[in-house]
């Protein structure tokens, strides 16, 4: 074995693994197999690089013996910020790393590297090296940003078919906070004609692959998700990110972070993106203002019942 690579989600170590199999044609004798739940069973491994979640990665250290922990020289956690903020991911990412040699190599990446990540890096990496963007290079300057007042979720949707009626979409990502949203905000979706993927936590990991690669392959043109999407999933043409509902922490605080994440869907491989948040009450205009006063970046209210001001955002 030569590398281990957990990230925090299916889809995360499936795209890290696509890049890799890319890079890979100009080494074919280097293989790569995906940690996942349900594969290689009762098989042992002769792949150099292991790819997957931090529960599987852990159970095929110890409780299948897939992998001798003592051969890796190379342990990749991806977005550390959210294995530190998800206790179950932090133990086990510290299990798996207390049984690798002293001498292996650890690379921690995470694209908002906040105080919890520079705690969790001391602990596990002795005498780091640290490759840093400035927080002025966060902001994403390539996407423009606006609001929209409305009531309602119906409101909403109706301010969504609005701006499907007014500007040419490639493909959009739309994030809600629940389930529930997600499912009856799709259903809708559909029922006015536009091809839909629902994306949530609860489906199989199998099924998740499945939306993301017609989504990616331009079968369906708009993904209804909950933050299961928020980071990694590359598709070249979304040209718009709609926040149905403003990301929070589970104290009802602005995630930041997670806002970062989404609206970095769009705005990706040099073009330029949009990005268009729905606030709905008093307590969401509050977490906007906040998360404005957090990157320094004002967002521009939009008034989607003028059509005209809707194409102007688009030009």
């Amino acid at each position: 074995f030569v590398c281990l690579c957990v990230s925090p989600t299916y889809e995360l170590a499936l795209q890290t693994g696509k890049v890799i199999e890319q890079m890979g044609k100009h080494y074919p004798e280097v293989k790569l197999v995906y940690a996942i739940r349900g594969n290689k069973s009762g098989m042992k491994l002769q792949e150099q690089i292991v790819i997957g979640t931090p529960g599987t990665m852990l159970d095929w250290c110890t409780k299948f013996k897939f992998i001798d922990p003592k051969k890796i020289k190379v342990f990749v956690l991806d977005e550390a910020d959210v294995m530190i903020a998800t206790q179950g991911h932090q133990d086990q990412s510290i299990r798996i790393q207390r049984m690798l040699p002293k001498n292996c190599q650890m690379l921690l990446f995470s694209a908002t590297f906040e105080e919890s990540v520079w705690n969790f890096a001391q602990r596990i990496v002795p005498d780091p090296n640290i490759i840093k963007l400035k927080r002025e290079e966060e902001t994403l300057d390539t996407i423009k940003q606006y609001y929209v007042l409305c009531n309602c979720k119906e409101e909403k949707f109706q301010a969504l078919c609005n701006i499907y009626g007014a500007i040419t979409i490639a493909q959009a990502m739309i994030f809600c906070h629940t389930r529930k949203t997600a499912g009856w905000l799709a259903g809708e979706l559909s029922r006015e004609g536009h091809q839909v993927a629902l994306l949530s936590g609860e489906m199989q990991v199998e099924q998740r692959a499945a939306v993301i690669e017609r989504f990616r392959d331009g079968k369906e043109k708009v993904l209804v998700t909950t933050n299961v999407c928020a980071r990694g999933i590359d598709v070249e043409q979304v040209s718009v990110v709609i926040n149905f509902d403003l990301p929070v922490d589970k104290d009802g605080n602005p995630d930041n972070e997670t806002y970062l994440h989404r609206i970095g869907r769009t705005g990706r491989f040099g073009k330029r993106g949009l990005a268009i948040n729905m606030v709905d009450s008093k307590m969401s205009m509050n977490i906007l203002n906040r998360i404005q006063e957090h990157f320094n970046k004002k967002i521009e209210k939009l008034n989607t019942d003028d059509l005209d001001e809707i194409e102007k955002i688009a030009s």
